[in-house]
């Protein structure tokens, strides 16, 4: 297959692409590492009129601590995250994950920034910007705003980022010393997760549980915040019933999707096992 007819800009500046976007209503994409929006384009689900190329985009490509957050710039690509920023669970957390993001060719050419806006329900990233309360900090020719990940994703592969915007951050909290999970299930090394799991977890004084998140990827149209389930064990010691509690609490919470990689009571199956590993895991790294 071959995409329909566009028209190529290799934007020079952040200026100059955002008014390209702007000028074209809706008809132009933005090109950063092109591993979804190309082949869209090949099978013609995608057909901009325009495609504004960002990658010569000069300031955009950076991970750095500031303050309270970790920043990821638009042009950051997924082997980029690989190595820690810092010394940090989230960065930790980031490493951990970037490894099963694709093929090695896809992270080095994909961008973390552009996962979130292609929105695929499977995306590790996206799941693991929903479990964070990101900020996606998204630029147009009207002005900037941020966008809280539990505002962000609309459904299967919908955002709220607007037509004429590009992402040029994203802000994720400083975990610190926190335990981390992650637990995974696709059918091939390098495939987009069946399901996936991401837990946190901070314990204070007397065992009990402090903080915790857990999010889900390939359960549902949209990554899900197991919010039900975490308030179960904030407060507690994490028992194994009270563990049990929490990994049955998010697979009747999901409303799973059904396709050719597994049913939705298959995958409802996973998210309580995966769960309970990835909690199992972060609680381990905690203690």
């Amino acid at each position: 297959m071959k995409p329909s007819p566009f028209e190529y800009l290799a934007a020079r500046d952040i200026d100059e692409a955002l008014a390209a976007l702007a000028e074209h209503d809706g008809e132009a994409k933005v090109l950063a590492g092109g591993q979804s929006l190309v082949p869209a384009m090949n099978f013609r689900l995608a057909t901009p009129s325009l495609l504004v190329d960002v990658n010569r985009l000069e300031g955009l490509a950076g991970v750095a601590v500031s303050g309270d957050e970790l920043v990821i710039q638009a042009l950051v690509r997924h082997v980029d995250l690989e190595v820690p920023a810092s010394g940090d669970a989230t960065s930790l957390l980031l490493a951990r994950v970037s490894h099963l993001v694709g093929h090695l060719p896809i992270r080095v050419r994909g961008t973390f920034a552009g996962s979130l806006a292609h929105a695929d329900p499977a995306a590790e990233w996206c799941m693991l910007a929903a479990a964070l309360d990101a900020i996606i900090v998204a630029r147009s020719t009207r002005g900037a705003r941020r966008i809280a990940a539990s505002e962000f994703f609309d459904g299967l592969f919908t955002t709220a980022l607007a037509a004429d915007e590009i992402i040029t951050e994203v802000r994720l909290p400083l975990l610190h010393d926190a335990g981390i999970g992650f637990r995974e299930k696709s059918q091939t090394a390098g495939d987009f997760a069946t399901v996936a799991t991401v837990a946190t977890c901070s314990v204070g004084d007397a065992g009990i549980v402090v903080d915790m998140r857990l999010a889900l990827a390939g359960a549902a149209s949209t990554p899900f915040r197991a919010k039900r389930a975490e308030s179960l064990l904030v407060g507690q010691r994490p028992t194994p019933d009270a563990l049990a509690a929490v990994a049955r609490a998010a697979a009747e919470d999901v409303d799973p999707i059904s396709d050719a990689h597994g049913s939705a009571d298959y995958r409802r199956h996973l998210v309580e096992v995966l769960s309970r590993r990835a909690l199992d895991d972060a609680l381990g790294a905690a203690s």
